[in-house]
């Protein structure tokens, strides 16, 4: 679970709750846990229930006020959008009504079409019959005893029980129902010159023919049907809707990277990663060789972080001497969220990265080709750190520390003037500046995601929101050109019909992209206005629905929020008035 120092919880502990879930989850699942908080619940099977909900990394689960049982309600794979609504609920009263934050959470399920359930598909081919439709309700559901007040006050005895969160049982077809086919009689046995098969094994054969001619000309029997699950936290610094964002978000990189297999590689844990074959990190020289890290205790992550903070602190400014140990903390970063966390704790590597690209930049870093490399594999590895770590605390407060400091200078360093990429056409050094540029855009949209954490809540002290971060980049000369390259890369990409789809890779750049150029048509006049007297005639004509469908397979988890969002921004660009003022 979620844990700064020894392992308290993020937010004030709840000793019952905690205990229930160590008792009620194995350790896998226990350690991704990510936060839990009470709120009412409103859903097809649950009717304003005061209840924990309980978040991980890839499904949302609900557990009573009073925990008894631990329920799976919500998979990020079938999320379809996460959103605030602006509303005053009726079933509750004064201070909590003004206060209350309403998540609406839209997710699909699998639901029969009904009508002419395929019996013969479940008898024949061994798949279960799929559950009975719900009611789709596009408004919260009603009928039940409204939550007086605060909604902490509710009784243990009012909160239902977990046959309230269990789906209905799936239906069976009838066992008196009249079998499909004839049954076939065997030959007399007479008849010793044909061989006769047994009698299941005809059925089996002509069943399995029959099922597949039914199912070429009919429609699909499993139809997606779309639900809703409602969240009402009556906290004024609630986090949840944040958390679910950044959580649904993470899932569907991740998931969408894991189907190319380089990234696959990259990002799984090790195959001997079975707890027969850990083994403690071996150091070869000034080498760290990280064997299953992401498996590694807590003890053996700390030292191998240690050792490798020293190496890069001790490393000087030399680009061979500072590549390796980077190269190996990307890595084991990607694998390992523990170190990732312990990045945030001490600070000191993440500053001197920052000061060592500002180092690069001052000395003309993006015409060798050798400190580019350096600078490309700099910017990855932070962005690689902010990656499934907004539990940790010491991030915000690192970066948040003297007035923003550290990420003002983080964000002015990243920046560069993709104009470079002319000058030098088909050559290597045009090859890196447009990798640089690529992960440059992955880091800012990381760093706008913190942002979205303050423009969504009111939690004392974090400023960092997606207005602070445009005005500091305001201030620097390529902030339009560099703005400007990701929106006509976005042009680029969907207007090449020709092509082929996109690789998993590069539909979440893609994705990283379009939540760049939204954020500035959201947050700052300036730059909506520069990109809509740029890019309208190029959204108008080549930009369309049809191109972002071809573009992005229905299989990538990231595609459907990609076109949401493509949707959005050629909306702001080609209308002048949702500008923002």
């Amino acid at each position: 679970m979620a844990r700064t120092g020894t392992g308290t919880l993020l937010r004030r502990r709840n000793i019952q709750l905690e205990s229930f879930l160590k008792r009620s989850t194995g350790r896998a699942l226990y350690e991704r846990i990510r936060t839990s908080e009470p709120c009412v619940v409103v859903s097809d099977s649950v009717r304003r229930v005061y209840m924990h909900v309980v978040l991980c990394d890839e499904r949302v689960y609900l557990t009573e006020y009073a925990p008894r049982t631990l329920t799976a309600v919500v998979s990020f794979r079938r999320v379809r959008d996460i959103e605030l609504v602006n509303d005053l609920p009726d079933f509750l009263r004064g201070k909590d009504r003004q206060l209350c934050q309403h998540i609406r959470i839209t997710y699909v399920n699998e639901k029969p079409a009904g009508k002419g359930h395929d019996w013969l598909r479940d008898r024949w081919e061994g798949l279960p019959p799929a559950a009975p439709p719900s009611h789709q309700t596009s408004h919260c559901p009603t009928g039940t005893r409204p939550v007086e007040g605060c909604p902490t006050q509710r009784a243990a005895d009012n909160v239902p029980s977990a046959s309230c969160l269990t789906p209905e049982t799936p239906p069976h077809p009838p066992s008196s129902a009249t079998p499909l086919l004839p049954s076939m009689p065997p030959r007399p046995p007479s008849d010793p010159r044909t061989h006769v098969p047994e009698p299941g094994q005809v059925a089996g054969r002509v069943g399995s023919v029959l099922a597949r001619v039914l199912r070429r000309g009919r429609v699909s029997v499993r139809e997606e049907k779309e639900a809703e699950l409602h969240l009402y936290t009556v906290s004024p610094s609630s986090r949840l809707y944040f958390h679910l964002q950044s959580s649904w978000n993470s899932f569907m990189i991740r998931s969408t990277l894991l189907l190319d297999p380089l990234s696959r590689l990259k990002l799984s844990p090790s195959p001997d990663s079975s707890p027969a074959n850990r083994r403690p990190a071996v150091r070869l020289g000034c080498l760290c060789v990280c064997v299953c890290v992401c498996v590694c205790s807590w003890e053996r992550t700390v030292l191998l972080h240690g050792q490798l903070t020293c190496e890069l602190l001790q490393a000087g400014t030399s680009v061979e001497h500072l590549y390796l140990p980077l190269q190996e903390l990307q890595g084991a970063a990607q694998r390992s969220v523990a170190l990732r966390r312990l990045f945030w704790r001490s600070g000191e590597v993440c500053a001197f990265l920052v000061q060592s690209l500002e180092g690069s930049q001052g000395l003309s870093g993006l015409d060798s080709e050798d400190l580019l490399l350096l600078n490309t594999l700099t910017v990855q590895t932070l962005a690689v750190m902010f990656r499934e770590t907004e539990m940790e605390p010491s991030r915000l407060g690192l970066l948040s520390a003297n007035k923003g400091a550290l990420a003002s200078r983080m964000l002015l360093a990243l920046m560069c003037d993709p104009q470079r990429l002319s000058q030098t056409p088909g050559t290597a050094r045009e090859l890196l500046l447009s990798e640089y540029l690529d992960a440059s855009c992955w880091l800012l949209a990381e760093l706008l995601l913190v942002g979205q954490e303050a423009s969504t809540t009111s939690r004392v002290g974090n400023f960092l929101s997606v207005g602070w971060i445009l005005r500091v980049l305001q201030a620097h000369p390529h902030l339009l050109p560099f703005m400007s390259f990701q929106a006509q890369q976005v042009v680029l990409v969907l207007s090449d019909l020709q092509g082929s789809v996109l690789s998993p890779a590069q539909s979440v750049l893609l994705c990283q992209r379009c939540h760049l150029l939204l954020a500035c048509l959201q947050h700052n006049s300036q730059l909506a206005r520069d990109l809509q007297s740029h890019f309208r005639e190029e959204f108008r004509y080549f930009v369309q629905c049809s191109s972002v469908e071809e573009k992005l397979p229905a299989q990538y988890p990231i595609s459907q929020p990609t076109r949401r969002l493509v949707q959005q921004i050629r909306t702001r660009i080609l209308h002048t008035d949702t500008a923002p003022h």
